[in-house]
């Protein structure tokens, strides 16, 4: 797949307004040099949330959220990252390379994009002639209005309807195989694979349709076997149940912002929801919960809701879904569990009690947090030490997995008030109180500061001062913490002159030094920043000078070691070169 150009990413970014941008989406506060908002990307009660025009990115202190104008577009309006581009280049009356989009493009893809777009269109035609089809929606309360936004169709019985419709020739009928619309028979004898089924598509999140679920409509007192309930595409190479839910393209374009997800279990669930008010459903495609799904709610709403069956078979679905969500629960995050009495599902409890049923429901939901420690302890006598100790085994492995923060120190804690495990008790010897500890002396010297992070904070605000150092660097070979970072950010500005600090820090997206970036840019330097180009040429001019010192010491400890044959006649030259070097540098 092709890249777009670097030199065009930085140009688009640079002539955005980034302010103007996110302003448009979130209410921002002048501060000083800066703007300011609560976050978007999590709940919070005071601003943590700054955009900075002058570095091109946006920060939140509280959640981490960071990025381009580029990377909010995606978060915010969950675009594609081609998507974002195409929008930013459209309100800048910019022309994304073209050569770019035809190679990304695939002719083929695009070709069979288009063949289950047909399908979906002949379903949707099937519909509107069939009053029997009609008729089951009617039933179930499914008004116009909600059959176009989801795009429900029907696929007639028999077995030939769509092939006939749409296989006019052999590459369309390759096209429609490889998108799961045909099945084929001992014999090779291709068929429709969906038939006499309301058909309900299954959408990517740029609203392509990439799949199907069908519900079977024919009757079991016809004496004929209708199949299973719900049938699914297969896996194709557009369609992957593990990494999709229904209904989340229709969620994004009902709500500019998505405060929670209800996770439900079935199309017709999905559809009854959204026909009373309940626009935040989706679906997993009759499959449980998978990690990928897990990631992909969460990074659509900071609230998600499991909503399953009270019993057995359902919890042991929530159960599954908790594995999966567990890794993800990054602070800020909420996962919650609703068990519905038996007998009932989405559909029936919303058609019974209206959207504000279902809220007061979703409000009376389990906490992860509880649910996890009730379900490990549903067999366990915590009235035993036996028993806690049996609790912690469980739970140990299962509280591992959360990422590092509030929630994952909150759950280990509640582990110790459960079963005593963890905590420590307190003696003269190990307990030391808070005003009792001891300050530097007078005489500790205080620690340098960093030169390396002096000279990337530096280039973070304004990286336009690479500039002025020439290359090759010297101090490349030293030996301390921070060099290569620093040679990396040297480089990427001499390969990219125009890239602003959000594009520098993003280009390190993935990498461990990524969070610590982040930070440092998000930082204002104290001081006159007209003497920061001179700030930066001195901590480089340091840093040669101790990169000569470490050659040097490299060269006197081999003649300690062996004598003055032990050098090579142009390391003696080297040598006196260096000496000659320092002692000049210390002179002026």
């Amino acid at each position: 797949m092709a890249r777009i150009p670097d030199a065009f990413i930085d140009d688009l970014l640079a002539r955005t307004d980034i302010v103007e941008l996110v302003g448009a989406r979130v209410p921002l506060k002048r501060q000083g040099k800066e703007y300011s908002a609560r976050c978007p990307f999590h709940d919070e009660r005071s601003p943590s949330f700054t955009v900075s025009p002058g570095k091109q990115f946006y920060h939140c202190f509280g959640c981490g959220a960071h990025g381009t104008a580029i990377k909010f577009l995606m978060e915010y309006d969950r675009l594609e990252f081609l998507d974002a581009v195409e929008e930013l280049a459209r309100q800048n009356g910019m022309e994304v390379p073209r050569d770019t989009f035809q190679r990304n493009a695939n002719p083929d893809s695009q070709d069979l994009y288009s063949a289950m777009e047909a399908a979906a269109t002949f379903y949707r035609r099937q519909l509107a002639a069939t009053p029997r089809a009609r008729a089951y929606l009617d039933d179930r309360g499914v008004d116009a209005g909600i059959r176009e936004r989801f795009g429900i169709g029907y696929a007639p019985g028999g077995f030939n309807a769509l092939r006939d419709a749409l296989g006019s020739d052999e590459r369309r009928m390759r096209l429609l195989e490889r998108g799961g619309l045909f099945s084929k028979n001992d014999s090779g004898r291709v068929y429709d694979k969906f038939r006499d089924r309301v058909m309900f598509p299954i959408h990517d999140r740029r609203g392509r349709t990439i799949g199907f679920g069908g519900r079977v409509l024919a009757p079991e007192e016809d004496g004929r076997d209708p199949g299973p309930k719900y049938l699914n595409s297969p896996e194709t190479e557009l369609f992957h149940k593990g990494r999709e839910l229904y209904g989340l393209w229709q969620v994004r374009q009902a709500n500019k912002k998505i405060e929670r997800l209800v996770v439900v279990e079935g199309y017709m669930d999905v559809v009854a929801l959204f026909q009373h008010g309940v626009e935040t459903a989706v679906a997993t495609l009759g499959t449980a919960t998978t990690p990928d799904h897990a990631e992909l709610l969460f990074r659509n709403a900071p609230d998600v809701y499991f909503c399953f069956d009270g019993d057995r078979a359902g919890r042991g679905a929530a159960w599954k879904a908790l594995e999966s969500v567990l890794p993800r629960m990054k602070d800020g995050r909420q996962a919650f569990f609703l068990f519905l009495p038996e007998g009932e599902d989405p559909d029936t409890i919303v058609r019974k009690e209206g959207a504000a049923g279902f809220d007061a429901r979703l409000r009376e939901a389990v906490p992860l947090s509880r649910f996890l420690f009730d379900s490990l302890a549903a067999e366990v006598n915590l009235g035993t030490l036996e028993g806690k100790g049996r609790l912690a085994e469980r739970a140990k492995p299962l509280l591992a997995q959360i990422p590092d923060g509030a929630f994952a120190d909150l759950m280990r804690q509640r582990l110790t008030e459960l079963t005593g495990v963890g905590a420590r008790a307190s003696s003269p010897e190990t307990h030391v109180p808070a005003q009792r500890a001891r300050a530097p002396s007078r005489g500790t010297p205080t620690p340098r500061r960093s030169l390396v992070r002096a000279a990337i904070a530096l280039l973070l605000q304004r990286p336009a001062l690479a500039l002025e150092l020439e290359p090759p660097f010297r101090f490349a070979t030293l030996r301390q913490p921070g060099i290569e970072l620093l040679v990396d950010l040297l480089g990427l500005i001499y390969a990219r002159p125009d890239i602003g600090t959000g594009s520098l820090v993003e280009h390190f997206a993935g990498r461990e030094e990524y969070s610590a970036l982040q930070k440092l840019a998000s930082q204002s330097l104290a001081g006159d920043e007209g003497k920061w180009r001179d700030e930066l040429l001195d901590a480089i001019a340091q840093l040669d000078r101790q990169t000569l010192q470490q050659r040097i010491e490299e060269l006197q400890a081999i003649l300690h070691e062996g004598g003055r044959g032990a050098l090579t006649a142009g390391e003696q030259a080297e040598l006196r070169e260096l000496l000659g070097a320092v002692g000049r540098a210390r002179r002026t």
